[in-house]
C-alpha cells in the first residue's frame, strides 16, 4: 500500500485500466506507442492493461499504421459489443427507452406516449410512468436480441431534483409535476424485470443532457459550459469539469419578476413561467394569438414560429406571436445573464425540444438581450448556441451514467448493483443534522 495516499496496489491498476480505457473511447483508435504519452503511463503499465483488457474482451484490434523506420503499429479501439447501456428520458409528451452498444450505436428504441390531455399530475402517473420504463426496457432488449446479464446499466433523466437515500436509493422531488419524495429507484427494482446486478442511475434530464454535449455534442473541448434545457419548462445543467459531474440547477424556478405570474410551481414570477413552452403559448394564446385547436404543444409551438416567422408565401408576421417571442427571448436572456454572471462558463448550449425548435433565429436575439443584462467582461468570454445532439441527447446522457460508471471500475462490473453516491452539498447538509 502507499502510505502517502491510502491507495493499495488494486487502487493503482484500476486507475490504469480507467486511463486507457477513456483514452481509447474517447480518441481511439491508438497504438499502444500513443497509449503512453496521452496517459502517462509507462510502455509497461500499458502492455499489461492492454493485455488485461484484451483478454476480457473489452479491446480489439483495429488495423495498423506505419511507424517512422520500425514495424507498423497495431491500432486498438474499445470493442462495441462488449457490454450495452440503457438510457431512459421520462420526457413530457412520453417515455423514450434505447438501448446502445458500448460505442453508443443504437440498437433499439421505442417511445411511450404520455396524456396529451388532463391535469399535468396524472399525465405523470408514477404507476404510468413505471410501467412505460419496464415495458420499453423489455421491447429494446427483445427487438435487439439482448441478454439482460450483458447490460452495464440503466441510466433514467427525470423531471426534478434526485436525492438519494441508503435505503430507497434515487429519491425523485418533481415538485412541478406532483411527485413529492417518489422512491422512483425502488419502484423500478420491484417492477422491471431484470438481473438484481443491474445498476439504475437516476438523475435530473438537464443533467443527463449536459453530460452528452460535454462528452459527444456541441459542449467537447471546452472547459466549462451550461446546458440549457429548454421544453414545456426550463432547467439547466452547470458543468466544470469535462468529464466529471455536472450539477443541474432548478434555473426555471428562478425569479424573474416579483410578484409575477403563477408557476407551475405554485410561486409567482418564476423564470419557467414566462420561458417555458407551456407558458409561452398561454402568453400568446392570452394576447389574441389562436394556437390550433386540440394541438400537442410541440404542434402549437411550431405554428407560433411559423405564425411570427412566416416563408416567403407570406410578406407580414404575426405582430401577436412575434411580441410574445420577443418578451420571452428577454426573460430568457436575463436569465442567461445570471448563468454568465454566476458561472462564467465558456459556453451555454441550449437543448430540448423547444430549444430545437426555436432555432438559431430566436437565439439571435436571446443572446443580445444576455449580453445587454451581463457583466461585460464575462458575457465577451461566453458563446451562445444550440446542442449538436437533437431529440435524443436525453437518452443518450442517461446511458452514458453507467458507462461512466464502468469506466470508474476499470471496466469491471460490480458484484452488487451499486447505490449512487450523494451529492456533497447532500452529504454536508447530512452531516450537519445528524447528533
Amino acid at each position: 500500500m502507499d502510505a502517502t495516499s491510502g491507495r493499495t496496489v488494486r487502487d493503482l491498476r484500476r486507475e490504469n485500466r480507467t486511463a486507457v480505457l477513456r483514452r481509447l473511447y474517447f480518441d481511439g483508435p491508438m497504438s499502444r506507442l500513443m497509449l503512453g504519452p496521452a496517459t502517462g503511463l509507462s510502455s509497461g503499465s500499458v502492455s499489461n492493461v492492454v493485455a488485461e483488457l484484451v483478454a476480457e474482451g473489452l479491446v480489439e484490434e483495429a488495423g495498423s499504421v506505419d511507424s517512422a523506420g520500425g514495424r507498423p503499429q497495431t491500432l486498438l479501439r474499445v470493442r462495441p459489443d462488449s457490454g450495452c447501456m440503457i438510457g431512459v428520458d421520462v420526457g413530457e409528451t412520453r417515455v423514450r427507452v434505447e438501448l446502445f452498444d458500448l460505442t453508443l450505436t443504437e440498437l433499439a428504441r421505442t417511445d411511450r406516449a404520455l396524456p396529451s390531455s388532463g391535469p399535468r399530475t396524472s399525465r405523470y402517473d408514477v404507476d404510468l410512468v413505471v410501467a412505460h420504463v419496464r415495458d420499453g426496457i423489455a421491447e429494446v432488449l427483445r427487438t435487439a436480441g439482448v441478454d439482460p446479464d450483458r447490460l452495464l446499466g440503466v441510466g433514467v433523466g427525470v423531471p426534478g431534483i434526485v436525492a438519494h437515500t441508503p435505503d430507497d436509493g434515487a429519491v425523485v422531488h418533481g415538485q412541478t409535476i406532483g411527485w413529492e419524495a417518489v422512491p422512483f429507484e425502488g419502484r423500478l427494482r420491484r417492477t422491471v424485470d431484470l438481473p438484481a446486478t443491474v445498476p439504475y442511475w437516476i438523475d435530473n434530464g438537464a443533467k443527463t443532457l449536459g453530460q452528452a454535449e460535454m462528452w459527444f455534442g456541441a459542449g467537447r473541448g471546452a472547459r466549462s459550459a451550461v446546458t440549457v434545457l429548454f421544453g414545456s419548462g426550463v432547467g439547466a445543467c452547470v458543468v466544470t469539469d469535462p468529464l466529471g459531474p455536472g450539477r443541474a440547477l432548478e434555473w426555471g424556478h428562478l425569479t424573474v419578476n416579483v410578484r409575477g405570474r403563477r408557476c407551475r410551481c405554485g410561486a409567482r414570477g418564476c423564470l419557467e413561467a414566462y420561458a417555458g413552452a407551456e407558458a409561452l403559448l398561454d402568453r400568446w394564446r392570452e394576447a389574441g394569438g389562436t394556437p390550433p385547436a386540440g394541438a400537442d404543444e410541440e404542434t402549437a409551438l411550431a405554428a407560433m414560429l411559423a405564425a411570427a416567422y412566416p416563408d416567403e408565401s407570406r410578406t407580414e408576421p404575426d405582430a401577436t406571436a412575434l411580441t410574445v417571442l420577443d418578451e420571452t427571448a428577454e426573460y430568457l436572456g436575463a436569465g442567461f445573464a445570471d448563468l454568465i454572471n454566476l458561472f462564467q462558463p465558456e459556453r451555454i448550449l441550449v437543448g430540448g425540444w423547444a430549444g430545437l425548435q426555436l432555432g438559431s433565429r430566436f437565439l439571435d436575439t436571446v443572446t443580445r438581450y444576455a449580453t445587454e443584462y451581463a457583466l461585460r467582461y464575462p458575457a465577451s468570454r461566453t458563446t451562445v448556441g444550440l446542442g449538436t445532439l437533437g431529440p435524443e441527447a436525453v437518452t443518450v446522457g442517461a446511458a452514458l451514467l453507467p458507462l461512466d460508471d464502468f469506466f470508474a471500475r476499470g471496466g469491471r462490473r460490480p458484484e452488487t448493483a451499486p447505490r449512487a453516491p450523494a451529492p456533497a452539498w447532500q452529504t454536508a447538509i447530512a452531516d450537519r443534522v445528524t447528533p
